[in-house]
């Protein structure tokens, strides 16, 4: 054989080695990261949080003085413990969002996003939230600071999962027992202001009442469709959020096999599944 071929067929053969390394690298997480996406952008939880601290701004016109007394002092109370409730959900959501830069190619500096931690929860004794999930929220946000500001080094999806996974699960089933809890205040709202249209339109029976029943009728329908809405929403925020947690526990019981085509195709589904529940969120 001469050199001239010789040469050649190393080339071949280092093109066809490196070549396989690149298409089975970042390549072979492409779903990793998918699903990471997909929880960091699942979104509805923030807006029921809101929610949930407006509460008194919606229901006050319906109260009585008696009701409205109790009333402001359950509204200091959520606005209180506002800041918690979603600063659980921006670690969350920031832990996604490296696992997400560590499954591709690229390195985004999410520096500034610690800064939106803030200083850690308040453990207000109104907020419910146990020891074990102050714990898990001051465990997952040390572990981010290290990671990102280290610039990733030493670090992979693996580590990571193994690392974040014992208190991201805690912070998702925070999340989907805040969620709950959100839902049961909206029920309790919507038996408060519903409630006087139940009560009062029957005996409004005058014929100089007549317009104002109709008004009433017609507020009361508009409320009603509000809250059928509003818990649609709580329902697949519930959905996603037990989606996210059950997909991450994949990741953790398949770290020394996420580039198998089994775990790879679960983890679509999973990404599918977060991507289809954020677009009806958003409607």
């Amino acid at each position: 054989m001469d050199l001239r071929r010789c040469f050649t067929l190393i080339v071949l053969a280092a093109t066809l080695v490196l070549g396989g390394c690149a298409s089975t690298g970042p390549v072979s997480l492409a779903e990793v990261r998918q699903f990471a996406d997909a929880s960091a952008k699942l979104g509805g939880y923030g807006e029921l949080s809101r929610r949930y601290r407006d509460t008194y701004e919606r229901e006050q016109p319906y109260l009585s003085p008696a009701a409205d007394r109790i009333a402001k002092e359950n509204d200091a109370r959520r606005r209180a413990v506002y800041d918690d409730f979603v600063s659980i959900q921006k670690t969350v959501v920031l832990y996604m969002q490296t696992l997400s830069v560590l499954a591709g190619d690229a390195r985004y500096d999410l520096s500034d996003r610690i800064d939106d931690l803030g200083n850690g929860l308040k453990a207000n004794a109104e907020s419910g939230l146990q020891q074990r999930q102050i714990a898990a929220y001051t465990g997952l946000t040390r572990l981010l600071t290290r990671v990102i500001a280290s610039g990733y080094q030493n670090r992979s999806v693996e580590t990571m999962v193994r690392d974040g996974d014992a208190d991201v699960q805690v912070l998702l089933e925070a999340m989907i027992e805040l969620t709950r809890l959100y839902a049961k205040t909206n029920d309790n709202e919507k038996k408060t202001v519903l409630g006087i249209f139940d009560v009062e339109i029957p005996f409004s029976t005058k014929t100089s009442d007549r317009m104002l029943v109709t008004l009433a009728k017609v507020h009361y329908l508009n409320k009603s469709t509000e809250y059928k809405l509003v818990d649609k929403r709580y329902d697949l925020a519930l959905q996603g959020l037990t989606k996210v947690a059950l997909g991450h526990q994949k990741l953790r019981e398949n770290l020394n096999n996420l580039h198998g085509d089994e775990v790879r195709k679960l983890l679509a589904v999973y990404a599918r599944d977060l991507t289809k529940l954020r677009d009806a969120l958003s409607d």
